[in-house]
């Protein structure tokens, strides 16, 4: 079974699609991560992000893939980087590099040879309409501009970093308009999405009703 989980930053759906993986015993992929991976690697060589060409190189020598011990780690040519992938440094860069269309495209063709799994959840911006088509269940999680804030600024707080959610709500909003109006793999609301809004619900609480629907 192929599960695709599509939907905006902050809404919960990689923390969903990691516990519904658990749940079911299914393989996870967290293709946010391998853009965040690719980012990563750009910011630290000093690369241009806004350069296409020299991007699209990178993405092709850039050997970026999940190790699963007792979680799973991200590894770029042979570093684990699980953790410095979430600075704000990469948060804030990463939508400008996953919007150039060589690098979306060579991305796209490594998630798909990762969703020949048997069974995979697999969370991103455009799963379900270009990396896994044919997914059994389409879930598109989203949740308030206001309570993604109070998340992200959370999170922030837990990694010990500072920022004003007045800050986090605009970096938000950007993210969102530019993910929705690239013009390749944008995020967008399938005709066959289940919509599941997160906003007043408990990770819990969001992964049965997830679990509900997938055994009903």
């Amino acid at each position: 079974m192929k599960i695709a989980i599509d939907g905006p930053a902050g809404a919960g759906k990689s923390t969903l699609a990691r516990r519904l993986a658990e749940k079911l015993n299914y393989i996870y992929i967290d293709t946010g991560a391998m853009y965040r991976a690719l980012t990563w690697e750009a910011l630290r060589k000093e690369i241009n992000i806004n350069n296409a060409t020299i991007m699209a190189e990178l993405a092709r020598t850039t050997d970026i893939h999940f190790m699963i011990n007792s979680s799973q780690r991200v590894i770029c040519n042979g570093i684990d980087i699980t953790e410095q992938i979430r600075t704000p440094e990469v948060t804030l860069a990463v939508s400008q590099v996953a919007a150039h269309r060589e690098v979306r495209e060579l991305m796209v063709s490594k998630q798909q040879q990762m969703a020949q799994a048997v069974s995979v959840v697999m969370d991103g911006r455009d799963i379900g309409e270009c990396v896994m088509p044919d997914a059994d269940y389409k879930f598109y999680i989203t949740a308030s501009i206001k309570e993604r804030t109070r998340r992200r600024a959370a999170e922030l707080k837990a990694n010990g970093y500072e920022a004003s959610e007045q800050n986090i709500s605009k970096e938000i909003q950007d993210r969102d308009y530019n993910d929705t109006h690239r013009t390749t793999g944008a995020l967008k609301v399938l005709k066959d999405s289940i919509i599941i809004d997160t906003s007043n619900l408990t990770i819990d609480e969001a992964l049965n009703t997830l679990l509900e629907i997938i055994e009903r």
